[in-house]
């Protein structure tokens, strides 16, 4: 079997992980308060998520909060690539 590139595989889901902050941001710049918590209550059924909505995130905390998630993605992306190499070699 061929082993997964770590650092590719990384990119990939930090990468992923990013556009899904910016997925989130575009959700709530677009549809507003209201249609924010409708739209995070459909996909957290169950969990109310108005109360942790909070509508004026300052820019850099948007900056920070797009590099920490691009970064915990590489990492996550990695270890999923390292652990799944180290198990080719184990058989």
């Amino acid at each position: 079997m061929k082993s997964i590139h770590i650092r590719k595989f990384g990119l990939a889901v930090g990468l992923t992980w990013a556009l899904l902050y910016l997925g989130c941001m575009l959700v709530m710049i677009t549809v507003g308060r209201d249609g924010t918590v409708l739209f995070f209550n459909s996909l957290l059924h169950g969990i109310d998520t108005a109360p942790i909505i909070r509508m004026d995130v300052p820019f850099y905390e948007f900056v920070i909060g797009l590099t920490q998630s691009f970064v915990l993605g590489w990492l996550v992306g990695a270890c999923i690539a390292g652990i799944y190499n180290i198990s080719l070699e184990a058989k």
